[in-house]
Order: structure tokens, then sequence, then C-alpha cells
């Protein structure tokens, strides 16, 4: 979880534990470890074990089991070239290498060449770069655990590779080799552990992270890409059976101990002590801190794993919050009703686990309450936490939350025909916007984040332009054609991109900005007006009133009421509502209240 949050009192007595801090039941002095009578051992200053990465015991046993997969390994190979040589299926491996090459043909040749280069050294190193790079670097992953386990373990089997061909003197097969024989031992088949670690270590992580229906047919593919340079290997006379099969288990081995050491759910490097919440209580203990707000979490299971809400249990433990209820939304209740009923039973402080969807619905319940709110993201948007510079990792979130200041934040209120008066936190909008998101199916956005969202706004350009009015404050009415129009409470979006660029979330004001570029140099030119304005913008200048006639057209406002000609796709804060013909919004200045770090004021 990278750096440790200072802790704090659990009593909220304010007094620190000194000579006389409680022994827990680990028969430790607090600080989860153990003093000498009249000794104890101070903690160091927001140290915990219970929030520490882990890194180095995962390394520390990934080492570990790396000098017995060599020993094991090398041990066959000695075995292989020593006192079992005599024996089948070793006797037959020379019979069945020159089978291979009595069967060669001109095909096979091309067809041995293709394979054995898939797992040349060039070929496995420059695809596991671009693999990593993509994990850690396409927008809405990113995956670094997943990045770490195939880099780790494509560079472990090496690592191995390298031992034992030094340990194991084994000359290759007496045939005619197609390949130049490198000066490394026959024994394992270097390209064939390589292709192990690097495809199926693929095959993993598409297995395991990847919810499309093509993904057990991508996966049984890259499976059988090891086994063809296997067999590859030996059609072209580089190795013995035996050589392979010993590549392949050095390539499945590494994988499984670099998997169990970096990989969510399966993690060594996640996995707190066994007695890491009593240490995180006995350091919370030892700071002062005021009294303790009664705290509930609303969490989305469907954006937020075990691992992760058990994480968040250890944050609030430090920060001196124990037993506190997470309470999942589901399908029908997003997140309102659970917020409804933690107010009706006192909380006062809510956290919210989720994406942009659970936020709109936390903050729709908690609008003109006062109860603050903190910002865990674990969405793919997670548009406010993003304009508020929050940090985007939750465990990091909550404790800038546990330990921020309350700001008071506009909301706007909106509503329309075929749906509720509702309030949102971010965007709500019409025309392509909204088209863009209703086309955009929970799979695409699983496997390529908010790309995905890139994609459907691409086929959403064939759908014809929209006509409406529009009514400011009671000003007169605007007659309008547009490819969309966006509320907004804030400017910013993913990746950087400001569709509206003046907007703030605490100026007591929503901004409308309406989209109607024509053609491919109308985009251009709303690409250019948008860049302008960020500038002006983040200088201080006046980015609103921009007129008509031109790509993008922006307003500040405190109600506006839109009516279109024809029933348009209508979004709130990511989520479709269906299409319809009206849309009001009206903002509520600080509506709602949220917990940011004091840098942030």
């Amino acid at each position: 979880m990278g750096t440790s949050v200072p802790a704090r009192d659990a009593s909220g007595t304010g007094e620190a534990g000194g000579s006389g801090r409680s022994t827990d039941v680990t028969g430790k002095d607090g600080t989860g470890r153990s003093g000498r009578r009249g000794a104890p051992v101070p903690p160091r200053p927001g140290h915990s074990p219970a929030l520490t990465t882990g890194i180095p015991r995962a390394a520390a046993r990934i080492g570990a089991f790396a000098v017995c997969q060599a020993a094991v390994i090398a041990g066959f190979g000695l075995l292989i070239t020593g006192p079992a040589r005599e024996f089948w299926p070793m006797t037959a491996e020379d019979a069945a290498v020159e089978a291979l090459e009595n069967a060669r043909t001109a095909a096979l040749d091309t067809a041995s060449t293709i394979a054995s280069a898939l797992g040349d050294t060039s070929t496995v190193v420059g695809l596991t770069l671009l693999a990593c790079l993509a994990l850690v670097l396409v927008p809405g992953l990113p995956r670094w655990r997943e990045a770490v386990f195939l880099a780790v373990g494509v560079s472990l089997q090496s690592v191995i590779f390298v031992l034992i061909t030094a340990s194991v003197d084994r000359t290759r097969p007496d045939v005619e080799r197609m390949d130049d024989s490198p000066p490394t031992s026959s024994y394992t088949s270097g390209h064939t552990g390589a292709a192990t670690a690097l495809y199926a270590g693929l095959a993993v992580l598409v297995l395991s992270r990847v919810r499309a229906p093509w993904r057990k047919p991508l996966a049984a593919l890259l499976l059988l890409l090891p086994l063809l340079v296997g067999l590859a290997r030996l059609y072209r006379g580089m190795h013995h059976p035996t050589d392979v099969a010993g590549g392949l288990a050095n390539g499945a081995l590494s994988l499984l101990v670099v998997g169990r050491a970096v990989l969510p759910g399966h993690s060594w490097v996640g996995r707190p002590p066994a007695d890491a919440m009593d240490i995180a209580v006995a350091a919370a203990e030892e700071q002062p801190a005021p009294a303790r707000k009664q705290l509930t979490v609303i969490v989305n299971p469907t954006v937020t794993d075990e691992a992760t809400q058990e994480q968040l249990r250890l944050v609030l433990a430090q920060h001196g919050y124990r037993d506190t209820p997470f309470v999942a939304t589901t399908a029908e209740d997003t997140g309102g009703g659970q917020t409804a009923e933690a107010l009706r039973a006192g909380t006062e402080l809510i956290a919210v686990c989720g994406g942009d969807g659970t936020v709109r619905a936390v903050a729709d319940a908690l609008a003109g309450t006062g109860v603050p709110l903190v910002l865990v993201p674990s969405g793919t948007g997670n548009l406010l936490a993003r304009h508020l510079h929050l940090p985007l990792g939750p465990a990091e979130a909550l404790a800038a939350g546990l330990t921020g200041e309350p700001r008071a934040l506009d909301l706007g209120r909106i509503e329309g025909d075929g749906f509720p008066a509702v309030h949102f936190t971010a965007m709500a909008g019409a025309g392509l916007d909204a088209t863009m998101l209703e086309e955009t199916s929970d799979r695409a956005k699983s496997v390529l984040g908010w790309p995905a969202y890139v994609l459907a706004g691409a086929r959403g350009l064939r759908t014809p332009r929209m006509r409406l009015t529009v009514r400011l404050d009671g000003g007169p009415e605007l007659r309008r054609t547009a490819r969309m129009v966006l509320l907004a409470n804030i400017g910013t979006v993913q990746a950087g991109a400001a569709p509206v660029p003046a907007a703030k979330p605490d100026d007591g004001l929503l901004d409308l900005a309406v989209f109607d570029p024509r053609g491919a140099g109308g985009w251009l030119r709303a690409a250019g007006v948008l860049l302008r304005a960020k500038r002006r913008g983040a200088g201080g200048g006046d980015v609103t009133g921009t007129g008509d006639g031109g790509p993008v057209e922006f307003h500040t406002f405190r109600r506006a009421e839109l009516a279109f000609a024809r029933p348009q796709s209508r979004e709130i804060d990511g989520d479709p509502v269906g299409p319809g013909l009206r849309l009001t919004a009206e903002v509520r200045p600080g509506a709602l209240t949220v917990m940011l770090p004091a840098r942030e004021r």
C-alpha cells in the first residue's frame, strides 16, 4: 500500500500511551513488537507494520522458492545426465529426435522457424515490455501487480535458466541442427522456458482479469504457444525431449512463485500479518486524537474486492475507527438507501467506496445534511476525486479523507420527464455523451477502461444533431442545434481533458457547454477552443459567454431549462437515464460537505 499513514488514539481521550500503555492479547507492548519489562520499544511515528507493503517479505519468499526451484530442476538434469541416462525414456530420446529429423519438409521447416522465433530472446523481451507498458499506461487499468507478475516471472525463469545451464553440462542431440548452437547447455530449453513464462503468464492474466466470452479461447491459444515452441526446438534438432520438459517446468514454476507473491487474491505482498488488526489498533492508541465520529463505509462490491476492503479496515483501525460497519450497495439500491439508513442510525461521517454512480447516489442522500463525505475512488471514471486531486488509491484516499478538513461543495439538482429530481456531483448531459454511455457495455469498460467510451462515441457521431431551446436564469429563450450539451459542476474528466474548463464545484454556479461542431474541421476547432479556454481558466481568465455560432458555446447559470425537439439520450454522472424531451437543472450551493486534505483548501 506504499507509505503508512499517521495513527490516532482510538479512545478519543487525547492521552498518549507512554509507560502506561496497555498490553494487547498477543503479549506485545502496544507497538506490535515485544519489549523488555521497563524498556518499552517506542513506535516509529506514522508507522504501523499492519499497513506496510510486505514487499521485503515477498521478495525474500520469491528468492527462497527460486533457490529451491533451481535446485530441483538442476537436480533432475544431473539425474538424467548421470545415473538415469541408461534408463527409459532417456534411452529413447535420441531416436525421437532422429525421427523428427527424418520427417522434415519445407513447409514444416518454415512453420518451425516461426514457432521457434516466438521463444527468441528478442521476441520475448519485446513482447514482455509491450505488455507491461500496456498494463501500466492504458488509462483505466492501470494494473501494476499484473505488470510486475509478468516482468518478474519472465526475468526469474531467465535467471534460473542461466544457473541450471551452468550446473548441468549436456550436449545437444547428435543430428543436423537447423540453428546455430548457442554456448549454453542443451538442458534446459531456454526458448521453451521463456515462452512458457510469457505466454502462460498472459493466459493467467486473461483468465483472471478479462470477462469477455473470448477469454477462454484466447487463453487456450496462449497456452498452446509454449508447446509449439518446444516442439519446434525438438524438430530443429536443438534439444532432447527432457530439455523441453525442463524448460516448461522452469517457466511454469516461475509463474507460480511470482503469482503467489504479487497477484491480488493470492498475494504474499498484500497479505497483512495475522495480528495486523491488533497492531493497527495498538498503533492508534499510541497517538492523541480528538473523539471519533461515528463512521459508516458505503462500498460497491462490484468494484471493490475483499483485499481492498481489508486494507481499508486496517487504515480505519490505525486511525482509531474500530468495528466500522461496511454496507454494500446492490443493483437495486446503488447507495442512496444505505446512506439514508446510516443517517437514521446516527452516523456522523460517511465514506463512499465506488465509482461515479455510487458517489452520486450517496451524495444525493447527503445533500443538505451537513454530514461529511470521504471519497474513496474505486470505479472507472472517479471524476469528482480526479477534479479535487485526491489520491486514486483507495487506501491512500481514505487516509487523506480521515485526516482532512470539511469543505462545502456545490451540487447540481436535475429533473426531467421520465425520472425524478436527483443531485449530481460532476456532470449531466444529453446527446452524444449520453449515447456514448448507453452504448458502452460493462464488459468493454472492464477490459478497456474509459477508452471504451471513446470507441462508443465514435459510433455515435453518425446520429443527427439535435434541436433544442435553452432558458438560463429566467432569461430569453435561446434556440440552438447541438451534438451534445453538458451541465457541469466540475470541468475536467479523464486524461486531463476539460470539456467545460471554467466549471468549479465551489463557485455557487453550474456551467453549460453546447457542442455543435460540423465535420472533422469543426471538431478540431472545438478542441482548439477547449485548449484556449483551459489556459485562460488556469490563468483566472473568463471562459464563459463565447456566444453562438461557434463549435462550442459556454454559459454559467443558477437554473437552466432545456427542451429538445425530439427525445434525446440523457445521462447523470455517467449513468444513462433514458431518452426524453426535457432537462431542468439548478445549483445547490454548498449542499455537500467533503473531507479534503488541508493542502486542497
